[in-house]
């Protein structure tokens, strides 16, 4: 096939739309690894989402015949939370350049399994802890709907390379929005599965998986089922119980059935009391509309919850736990922890919880319990939450500043408003886009449902992307702030 018709073919169909034509003769797994490659050697200098590829390996594996039911489609995995054998595992950190996985951590395994040819990682804010996607380890990613701005983090530089035409689809995990805030940013889809629903071996520890969870982002909403059929379900020793699947025996086979009636609640206010910013405002009111329109029950209402144990939950849970994974790196590397190893907030959550005591952590634990609760007792009334994923504007790159202490601490809050109480209670929450707002940039929806609920929320989705489909990538070349808009 001419290389031509094979970018087409990237650039018009998704992951399971290439596996199928894989499948069915109409394309080899070799040409779409090529394209693929062919892609990152174009977009990548422009946008720095892949920070280390394996193109020898990606080509051999497609030249040995596709298996699975994804075979020959390529693939691109987070640098956090998915290590692939041979490829660096940096953490998005200084004090990890130069290690390198020595194994495939479960979920990658299961990613190959299913057929998906890994070519790389992607690019990722310091151990994830900004909500943008900016390591001093490997410089900043840029958003394709404009180059100034973030992706989001901290799954931001596979939202770059999928929103670019790279990858139809990309590993990301989310430990307070880091799938959602990414979507949301790059007009993507972004489920975050319920807690225990993918394995996270061998991830950072029992005292951050009630917190993060690994999935993906996508351009539609079947690739986010068919993604989560591939990986889904218990690995042995794992702490939590991996949730039941759907009645259907699969979520690609649950999107078969349109959603039942639903009831959803709505809020353009978070509990914190900040208001979404007016173009999330506007697409959400109409969204209650279409929704209306559907058949579903829809009013306005919120938890009531106490959103300072969120925070607390948050903080300190993952900060602790991120404490202990640099002090094993210390121990491993056997020298003390030097000036230029972190960046300012990561060394800041270090020194403050590395020698924190056990009630600090029994505190932040017991608080998860309270949200949790709270949150469950409003869902035996409501089936879903519907608020926007982020509460500002995506904003221009610099303005969340991992090394400007200050600028963290009076502007990153926002950006988990809506998003980092679900990590907490480990309901499943996804961004769907919701359009451009008049800087050009996207933005999109949050839908949040009851524990194990993925299938309710897969189906509203689709719902919603037949009544008001998105565009699957960002214009390329693309724009600058410097460019009419």
């Amino acid at each position: 096939m001419a290389a031509n018709d094979v970018h087409a073919l990237l650039d018009d169909h998704d992951t399971v739309g290439l596996a199928g034509l894989v499948a069915g003769g109409d394309v080899t797994a070799r040409e779409l690894i090529e394209a693929a490659i062919a892609r990152i050697e174009e977009r990548n200098p422009v946008l720095n989402a892949v920070v280390a590829t394996r193109f020898e390996q990606a080509l051999a594996e497609a030249d040995a015949g596709p298996r699975g039911r994804l075979g020959g489609v390529p693939f691109l995995v987070k640098d956090l939370g998915c290590d692939v054998a041979g490829l660096p595992s940096t953490r998005g950190s200084r004090l990890w350049v130069g290690n390198v996985a020595a194994e495939d951590s479960e979920l990658a395994r299961r990613y190959k399994a299913a057929g998906l040819v890994i070519l790389g990682n992607t690019n990722s804010p310091e151990l994830g802890k900004n909500a943008s996607t900016e390591p001093l380890a490997h410089g900043p990613t840029r958003n394709p709907w404009r180059t100034t701005h973030s992706t989001g983090g901290s799954s931001g530089g596979s939202a770059a390379a999928v929103a670019a035409g790279i990858v139809p689809s990309a590993h990301a995990n989310d430990g307070g929005g880091s799938i959602r805030i990414p979507a949301s940013s790059c007009g993507l889809f972004g489920l975050k599965p319920t807690r225990g629903r993918t394995p996270a071996w061998p991830g950072p520890g029992v005292g951050v998986y009630p917190m993060a969870v690994g999935h993906a982002v996508t351009r539609t909403v079947r690739d986010s089922a068919a993604l989560l059929d591939a990986v889904a379900g218990p690995m042995t020793g794992d702490p939590y119980a991996s949730p039941a699947p759907p009645p259907e025996g699969s979520f690609t086979a649950a999107l078969a059935s349109a959603p039942e009636t639903l009831r959803i609640a709505y809020a353009t206010r978070s509990v914190n009391g900040n208001d979404g910013h007016p173009a999330a405002v506007a697409a959400l009111e109409r969204t209650v509309e279409l929704l209306r329109s559907m058949g579903h029950t829809v009013e306005e209402a919120s938890p009531v919850y106490d959103p300072a144990l969120v925070t607390t939950a948050m903080s300190t849970i993952m900060g602790v736990v991120s404490a202990v994974a640099i002090e094993d790196r210390l121990a491993e590397l056997g020298r003390p922890l030097a000036d230029d190893d972190l960046e300012a907030l990561t060394r800041a959550i270090h020194d403050g919880l590395s020698a924190a005591p056990a009630t600090v952590l029994a505190r932040a634990g017991i608080g998860l319990e309270r949200v949790s609760h709270d949150l469950g007792r409003f869902h035996e009334s409501w089936d879903l939450w519907l608020t926007p994923a982020i509460a500002v504007p995506v904003p221009e790159l610099g303005y969340l500043d991992a090394n400007d202490l200050e600028s963290m601490v009076t502007r990153a809050g926002r950006f988990t408003d809506f998003t980092g109480v679900f990590n907490v209670t480990g309901q499943p929450a996804m961004s769907v886009p919701a359009g451009l707002d008049a800087d050009g940039l996207p933005f999109g929806l949050q839908f949040a449902g009851r524990m194990g609920g993925e299938a309710t929320l897969l189906r509203l989705a689709a719902q919603l992307e037949q009544a008001m489909p998105w565009p699957r990538t960002a214009p390329w070349p693309p724009p600058t702030s410097s460019e009419p808009r």
